[in-house]
């Protein structure tokens, strides 16, 4: 994969400047063990010296499928697909990545079949925003290192925009509010627990709609803790629809928890477009939601 970048301004070394452009450590070690750098249109050492005007160009190695990874052909929903990044719309019930449980048809398995099938030249997935098993939703992930690289900048920086939306039980009282409280493994299951030995997490939300014994949020996350919705929700009194693992009532409904991952939205490095990506509502969601209209009126 090639890519191209102008030398604006005055730089010490090579190494310095492609860590502007956003090459990690490990995407510059590869780059210097496998791949090709360019002055110019000329090919250079990492030790040419830069100047201002100049053009450097990289070819970074290809990224090989890993063999030990199954291979799935279930069909991905692809909400975008370019060079650079893949936005998934996973659906409620697929694991991300392969585990114990299921190391043969998780996303993760899915995406290595649709890059096999497409011949794409990088076949490693990293991903960047992962769900629970039975969140539904959108799922970022980058093509190569050097957009994983800069997306995990992007996401350190707070440049990316997350929004939620969960169906709890109860009635939320305000319109708008917060959750801002520690969370921390619970020793004695495989939930999150409210704790002063947790780290920060804050949850923010707003009522979109209320039922009789429900409420519609919309929920943006300033930090991203494991079950940060689903444990802050509980802690207040009112946990997700059908999340058996923090006593959500159960609905029938609904199976899982009613949580949806509902929008993701950056500014694009590589080319400084805005993208935008929404998830529709799968039709257990808009089931559950129009069962609890019925009961409202």
């Amino acid at each position: 994969m090639e890519l191209s970048w102008r030398v604006q301004a005055p730089v010490s070394s090579m190494k310095k400047f492609l860590n502007q452009q956003g090459l990690s450590h490990r995407v510059y070690s590869d780059l210097k063990a496998q791949g090709i750098i360019r002055v110019n249109g000329k090919q250079a050492s990492p030790a040419v010296d830069l100047l201002v005007g100049d053009t450097v160009q990289v070819d970074l190695p290809p990224e090989v499928a890993d063999d030990s990874v199954a291979t799935s052909d279930v069909p991905i929903d692809v909400l975008f697909e370019n060079r650079d990044w893949l936005l998934v719309d996973k659906p409620a019930g697929l694991n991300v990545v392969p585990g114990p449980a299921n190391r043969t048809d998780t996303l993760v398995n899915r995406i290595k079949g649709h890059w096999q099938a497409t011949n794409a030249e990088n076949q490693v997935p990293h991903i960047l925003t992962r769900l629970d098993r039975f969140t539904s939703g959108v799922v970022w992930v980058a093509r190569h290192r050097l957009a994983n690289s800069l997306a995990s900048q992007m996401q350190a920086d707070k440049r990316l925009q997350k929004r939620y939306f969960a169906i709890v039980s109860g009635q939320v009282k305000d319109d708008h509010g917060t959750i801002d409280a520690p969370l921390a493994s619970d020793p004695g299951g495989f939930n999150q627990m409210v704790s002063p030995e947790g780290k920060p997490a804050l949850t923010e939300y707003w009522v979109r709609e209320r039922f009789a014994a429900a409420t519609l949020v919309e929920v943006q996350l300033h930090t991203g803790r494991t079950h940060q919705i689903r444990a802050h929700f509980a802690s207040i009194g009112h946990p997700l629809i059908g999340d058996d693992l923090y006593a959500g009532p159960a609905n029938p409904g609904i199976d899982r928890q009613a949580l949806h991952a509902r929008l993701l939205a950056f500014t694009d490095p590589f080319s400084g477009e805005p993208r935008k990506f929404i998830s529709p509502f799968p039709a257990d969601w808009e089931a559950l939601v129009t069962a609890l209209r019925s009961e409202s009126k």
